[in-house]
């Protein structure tokens, strides 16, 4: 008989890392292009259900959407609503929350630009009533959804103790969200392949990279304006003990999936210190 190949082969490369993630918390955060995106957004959805089919347990947060001439409430409703529809049609069992509801999220109004965490979301024309600078989070409300197997999925709304409601960043949030959970993983899904070393070029994919790395392409220019805005993130993300965030692809088939589930990677993983073999992602 000729040679075929194991058709099994992918499948038992891929349980180990399932093994290894199995109830493991992956905060991943969803806007721009591929939130507003019909056929990306059922795409990535797709791709969450699958890791919480693998017991991994996801919390999404997303961000108000492409539009900028809708006042945000109404654009991260809409968002939202679409999200949750097309979690539960890949069959995730999901619930839509701000970060209003139970206190998840508490902020301080933003005393204007000066000292203050660059944020392109936050600070971006068509943002709509006051924005806030994220304090702190409490889990209780997302650790009681996650303990009925229920998937969170977050807007990124904050409020204060006098009742107020403020804007907040999304990537801000995601990466609070994933340190307060103890995040294995923090994940953002962009248009790219991931961090570019030349944002003009997708074949620049920087695969690996730590702190320093990013401080050295950001000292160069050699950054986006868009990966800009989630520097900050990533930085808090790591030192509050995230193991490491990955920049991945929302556009291409899986990016996600082959991102988690192989050694190469498909997108950018950031760590904190450099500690793990070449080639290697986990």
């Amino acid at each position: 008989m000729p040679f075929s190949p194991d058709p099994y082969a992918a499948l038992r490369s891929a349980a180990r890392y399932v093994r290894q993630f199995r109830r493991k918390t992956f905060v991943l955060l969803v806007d721009g292009p591929v939130l507003g995106d019909a056929r990306l957004r059922r795409a990535a959805c797709e791709q969450i259900a699958l890791l919480w089919t693998f017991s991994i347990q996801p919390v999404v947060v997303h961000g108000a959407g492409p539009e900028l001439d809708t006042p945000f409430d109404a654009m991260s409703a809409k968002v939202r609503m679409d999200l949750l529809a097309d979690l539960q049609a890949a069959g995730v069992p999901c619930v839509g929350l701000s970060g209003v509801d139970a206190g998840l999220l508490r902020a301080r109004r933003r005393p204007g630009e000066g000292g203050s965490e660059p944020s392109w979301e936050a600070n971006r024309p068509g943002n709509y009533g006051p924005v806030g600078d994220i304090e702190s989070v409490d889990t209780r409300l997302l650790q009681h959804l996650r303990t009925g197997d229920y998937v969170p999925v977050v807007a990124p709304l904050a409020g204060d103790p006098s009742g107020a409601v403020y804007n907040a960043s999304a990537d801000t949030v995601a990466a609070s969200v994933a340190v307060a959970l103890g995040a294995e993983k923090l994940f953002f899904l962009l248009p790219t392949p991931g961090l570019l070393r030349r944002p003009e070029e997708p074949t620049s994919l920087v695969p690996q990279a730590t702190l320093t790395d990013l401080a050295a392409l950001e000292q160069e220019g050699q950054m986006s304006p868009a990966l800009l805005s989630k520097v900050h993130a990533i930085r808090s993300a790591l030192v509050g003990g995230v193991a490491s965030v990955h920049l991945v692809s929302g556009v291409q088939p899986n990016a996600l999936l082959e991102e988690v589930f192989t050694n190469e990677g498909s997108g950018t993983m950031v760590v904190r210190e450099a500690a793990r073999m070449p080639g290697i992602k986990a």
